[in-house]
């Protein structure tokens, strides 16, 4: 049984795990079991440069930050799973119980992150009933997102980055993804607000 289980590896979903794996000095998330299914079929870091995102050098390729962020994930926090090369097709059961299908495993988690893309081909049984036309896209776009209040979509689901109804921009679906994993560090501290910040060392 997983605590947390992130679906998709692009910004928004890696911020997450990220932050969610920084936790784990604290009491309340060591023991925390987390995954991330990394699988990305499409996404717009395959084609962007960033020239104008905070704390990123100018012309750094988004094909360049994928495989980095990844690396990074893996490097610092190990005990965050990485799942590779699966597809989710299921979402069933509910808070603290959930059943999530992929093409080629089955996993039970007690929380779910959708971090995948807005697109209207988006297609995952248990999750389509929540989908509305993008609030902030173009029409012509056609992008879906998961309604949701604050990220919450139900009890346990939340979904992230454009999928949650922001606009495509890499620092809001950074810290959209953020801004989760602060919302279930907190659920798991009881309800006590929580977030995790690395500091030098005081001399």
């Amino acid at each position: 049984m997983l605590d947390t289980l992130i679906i998709g590896g692009g910004v928004s979903g890696v911020s997450c795990a990220l932050v969610l794996g920084s936790a784990k000095p604290k009491p309340y998330a060591e023991d925390k079991k987390i995954a991330i299914i990394t699988h990305q079929k499409n996404t717009a870091l395959q084609n962007a440069v960033f020239n104008n995102a905070y704390g990123i050098p100018q012309g750094k390729l988004g094909k360049e930050l994928m495989t980095e962020s990844l690396a990074h994930l893996t490097e610092v926090y190990p005990h965050v799973t990485q799942i590779a090369n699966e597809k989710v097709m299921k979402v069933e059961g509910t808070t603290g119980n959930f059943t999530v299908t992929t093409n080629k495993n089955t996993y039970t988690t007690k929380v779910i992150v959708v971090a995948i893309g807005s697109a209207s081909t988006f297609d995952i049984e248990g999750l389509n009933q929540y989908i509305i036309p993008h609030g902030k896209a173009l029409s012509t776009k056609n992008r879906v997102e998961l309604k949701n209040n604050d990220h919450l979509v139900t009890d346990g689901i939340y979904a992230t980055g454009t999928l949650a109804g922001w606009r495509s921009q890499l620092a809001i679906a950074s810290g959209s993804g953020a801004a989760v994993a602060t919302d279930i560090l907190t659920l798991w501290n009881n309800g006590i607000p929580s977030q995790h910040h690395d500091r030098i060392p005081k001399e």
